[in-house]
């Protein structure tokens, strides 16, 4: 005779947006699970396994909803103040989180991750209103565009608790433990301000390679406020000393903010068959970080390189530009550019914008540079962009991934990408080159304007002695 005993059970797979409370694998009414006692005892090994194999698929498969801890003096963490911070025991590294609520309530955190490695991931939110801290299992959502290389963006996304406001969270690899152990975030755009402080912000990936083309930065930088950018982020991972001496003027000035990007410290690239240059030192990750911080700061977010100038062709600025693209085309927030190369090796045939006191100054001229190369059909042209950043839920370098509005690429007679760089492809011949001289359009302003940082920064009584000083 068998002796059979059961418990009950009702089987749930709520969506991620439904998760309200902390589920447990306990015994539910509605559907009986039975254990029977039998003679034959391979039976119930068998089913014994199958059981647990099934429980725990169960479990991974289910998003674990808030567990609220009742105390106030748990949320003392330490507060992360770093731009990248190391998960402990995980190969994981948190960038910063920031509030969206266009698709719901959530915490999105900015990361890089390790494709094959990854964990699962929680969020710990201390809750402003009473100290209370709630759990919940996040969604890890690894950027579409990511390349062979083992490290790459990722976005934690967690749905934030009800009645909770929180200003802080933290993230684990378990819903357990002590959260005044681990770093605290602080979550941005919490509270979206009232009016942009920018019409446009230019994002410029990681600077690296001690870069030290200091006379064509300072004419980027001059070209960015002529065509209308007021802020520039610089995530910093390393440049020359001169470099840091022009930085440091336009920090004061209030142009530009830098932000360190030690990603050495943190990825190590010795252990892997790839360079720093397979993963561009984080590039995506940055920007999308970059878009993130100025959401509700900029009305527009520009992203392009430093030796690239997004250039109007029938306009003067980037806002009777944009303003004129918006007007023609409705429902358009991101606008791509065609990147249009011009070699560094061929100059002008004229020589009256070679000015005399730059020539002590290192780097291109870009004004001597006003041949560009014919696009090459069969090869895909990498482009750059401006953006609505409110219309942009993940980017990558040359595209958005995902994003709320219409992608307007836009023609090259009314903008081009002018990209002024050393050549690292087979040279075009001469003759196929393109005459374009659409950067002689500012040459005036560009011109005063670099001779007045110069003059500004190094006097030109002592210049020689100060260049050759670095």
């Amino acid at each position: 005779m068998n002796r059979c005993w059961g418990w009950g059970g009702e089987t749930e797979n709520p969506e991620f947006a439904r998760v309200e409370s902390y589920r447990h694998f306990v015994a539910r009414p509605g559907v009986k699970m039975y254990f029977c006692r039998r003679n034959n005892f391979m039976v119930v090994v068998s089913f014994l396994i199958v059981l647990s194999f099934e429980a725990y698929l169960w479990l991974m498969q289910t998003p674990l909803l808030p567990q609220t801890i009742q105390s106030t003096d748990l949320c003392k963490g330490e507060i992360a103040n770093g731009t990248i911070t190391a998960l402990k025991y995980n190969k994981t590294f948190i960038i910063s989180p920031y509030h969206d609520d266009r698709e719901g309530n959530l915490t999105r955190v900015i990361a890089v991750v390790r494709y094959k490695k990854i964990q699962d991931l929680y969020c710990w939110f201390c809750c402003s209103h009473d100290g209370h801290v709630s759990i919940i299992r996040a969604a890890i959502d690894i950027h579409l565009d990511r390349t062979d290389f083992p490290f790459g963006p990722a976005d934690i996304v967690c749905l934030e608790p009800r009645k909770c406001s929180p200003k802080y969270v933290s993230i684990h690899s378990s819903p357990r433990g002590k959260i005044d152990k681990l770093p605290r975030f602080e979550i941005k755009n919490r509270v979206p301000e009232d009016s942009f402080s920018a019409e446009f912000t230019l994002c410029l990936p990681v600077m690296f390679g001690n870069y030290s083309n200091v006379l064509q930065f300072i004419q980027s930088m001059e070209m960015y406020k002529i065509l209308g950018a007021q802020k520039v982020l610089v995530y910093m991972y390393n440049c020359s000393q001169l470099i840091e001496k022009v930085l440091e003027f336009y920090v004061a000035e209030g142009t530009i903010d830098i932000i360190p990007w030690p990603i050495f410290s943190y990825v190590n690239f010795s252990s892997f068959w790839y360079s720093s240059k397979d993963w561009d030192y984080g590039k995506a990750t940055v920007l999308n970080d970059c878009i993130y911080r100025n959401m509700y700061r900029s009305k527009y977010v520009v992203l392009n390189d430093i030796d690239e100038i997004i250039l109007p062709i029938k306009h003067l600025s980037w806002k009777t530009m944009v303003s004129d693209l918006e007007d023609r085309n409705p429902e358009t927030g991101i606008f791509l550019f065609e990147n249009h190369l011009f070699p560094q090796h061929i100059f002008s045939s004229t020589d009256t914008l070679n000015i005399s006191s730059w020539k002590m100054v290192p780097g291109t001229n870009i004004l001597q540079h006003i041949y560009r190369e014919p696009i090459k059909l069969k090869f895909s042209n990498q482009r750059k962009m401006i953006v609505n950043p409110r219309a942009v839920v993940q980017t990558s370098v040359h595209t958005i991934l995902k994003g709320y509005s219409k992608t307007l690429v836009v023609p090259k007679e009314i903008a081009i990408l002018y990209h002024c760089r050393q050549y690292v492809e087979k040279e075009v011949p001469g003759k196929y080159l393109i005459r374009d001289t659409t950067i002689w359009r500012y040459n005036v302003s560009l011109i005063n304007n670099v001779n007045n940082i110069l003059e500004k920064q190094f006097p030109r009584k002592s210049s020689k002695f100060r260049w050759n000083k670095f």
